[in-house]
């Protein structure tokens, strides 16, 4: 059983900058990739940022320069820094990652439950 756990949600104000981590658990045999996905209400969920197991990285444009995502293979662990944030930022923020349970297998997409973050005054 694979998991993901996300933390570092909570309530900030515009300007301010929060920290997202997601660890992920149990039995595998690689990561290939792994991202933060996010969800407003009402709307679909999008890419936010993903990093693959080279360290190449990517953001959605709308987060450039102000978010940067960061993972430690060693822990398969996986960060968020969020600076700068702004009101549309607030959503649901879901941790995702691309791994194989086997050598042989193919890669499946686990999700973490998702953690809210709200920016407000």
């Amino acid at each position: 059983q694979v998991q993901l756990v996300e933390s570092g949600g909570g309530l900030v104000q515009p300007g301010g900058s929060l920290r997202l981590s997601c660890a992920a658990s149990g039995s595998f045999f690689s990561i290939d990739g792994m991202g933060w996905y996010r969800q407003a209400p009402g709307k679909q969920r999008e890419l936010v940022a993903y990093i693959r197991d080279s360290d190449t990285t990517m953001y959605t444009d709308s987060v450039k320069g102000r978010f940067t995502i960061s993972r430690d293979n060693a822990k398969n662990t996986l960060t968020l820094q969020m600076n700068s944030l702004k009101p549309e930022d607030t959503a649901v923020y879901y941790c995702n990652a691309r791994l194989l349970r086997y050598y042989y297998d193919r890669p499946l997409d686990y999700w973490g439950q998702g953690t809210q973050v709200t920016v407000s005054s």
